[in-house]
């Protein structure tokens, strides 16, 4: 087993005293600082690995943090004034805490590609992700047969068309099989293909 073989296994036991003692000094560190902070390097560099990262020039990580729970509805003066359906103040997240955090990354440097993210922490008010980020248009990049496909068109705004790994999980496109057969292509789109009448033209 190699050095990352290890730290991958360690970094599983989340409820070690180690880990434990670990994630309340990242927590109160990562309170003091911003809500959006660059790093020179990955906090868990065997997942950053995992996931596409190389120290190499062209790569960015990001921390972000997410206030965890619901949202609440955007109403005047927080009341609803309908009828009791639609009463509801707090919503449940349409796109998992993960995506969100990659979406405001992405807003913030809209000249980089967000290529993944992974989980690092969590205390009873945040969440805390690293957000893998790539130059696109770097020399670096672009000259690496594994990862020059990310400098296509059609990648640039892959995090706001949910094609990140969390992304697909939002969607639902984990699961395969039975159980998985409204999803494909998407669920609004699959849906639509179901509910539509056509009608063939006679020539």
């Amino acid at each position: 087993m190699g050095a990352y073989s290890y730290l991958r296994e360690i970094s599983k036991s989340k409820q070690s005293d180690a880990l434990r003692f670990l994630a309340r000094l990242r927590t109160w560190e990562y309170r003091q600082t911003g809500a959006m902070v660059r790093l020179s390097a990955p906090s868990r560099v065997e997942k950053a690995r995992a996931l596409g990262y190389r120290r190499k020039p062209g790569y960015v990580v990001y921390r972000v943090r997410v206030k965890r729970g619901g949202r609440k509805k955007p109403l005047k003066k927080g009341i609803n004034f309908g009828k009791p359906r639609n009463a509801g103040i707090r919503m449940p997240v349409q796109r998992n805490h993960q995506v969100l955090g990659e979406l405001r990354v992405q807003r913030k440097c809209p000249n980089l590609v967000v290529l993944n993210s992974y989980w690092i922490a969590m205390d009873p008010k945040y969440k805390y992700y690293e957000v893998i980020l790539v130059d696109s248009f770097h020399e670096a990049i672009r000259s690496d047969p594994r990862i020059n496909w990310i400098a296509k068109a059609k990648h640039q705004k892959r995090v706001y068309h949910g094609k990140t790994s969390a992304g697909r999980k939002h969607r639902g496109l984990r699961s395969k099989g039975i159980g998985a057969s409204k999803i494909r292509p998407s669920v609004n789109a699959n849906w639509k293909r179901r509910n539509t009448q056509k009608f063939h033209r006679r020539r």
